[in-house]
C-alpha cells in the first residue's frame, strides 16, 4: 500500500538507491565535520553524523520494495 503510493506520486527505485548512497556520503561528512569542531559540541555533531548514518539502509529497502512494485 505505502509502496504503490510511493510510485503513484513519481518515486522510482533508483532515485531512493541514490538518496541512500547520498546519505552515506553525508554522514562521512558529518563525521568528518565533527572531528574539527572544539571539545564542547563534538558529542552533537558526532549524535548528528550517526543519525544521518541510519538512513541509507531505510532508502535502501525502500528503493527495493518500489523495484518489487514495478
Amino acid at each position: 500500500m505505502l509502496t504503490k503510493a510511493l510510485h503513484d506520486i513519481g518515486l522510482r527505485p533508483w532515485q531512493a538507491h541514490t538518496a541512500s548512497l547520498a546519505s552515506i556520503g553525508l554522514c562521512i561528512t558529518l563525521w568528518i565535520r565533527a572531528k574539527t569542531v572544539d571539545q564542547d559540541e563534538r558529542g552533537n555533531a558526532e549524535r548528528r553524523a550517526l543519525f544521518v548514518g541510519l538512513w541509507p539502509p531505510m532508502f535502501w529497502l525502500i528503493g527495493d520494495s518500489l523495484e518489487q512494485h514495478q
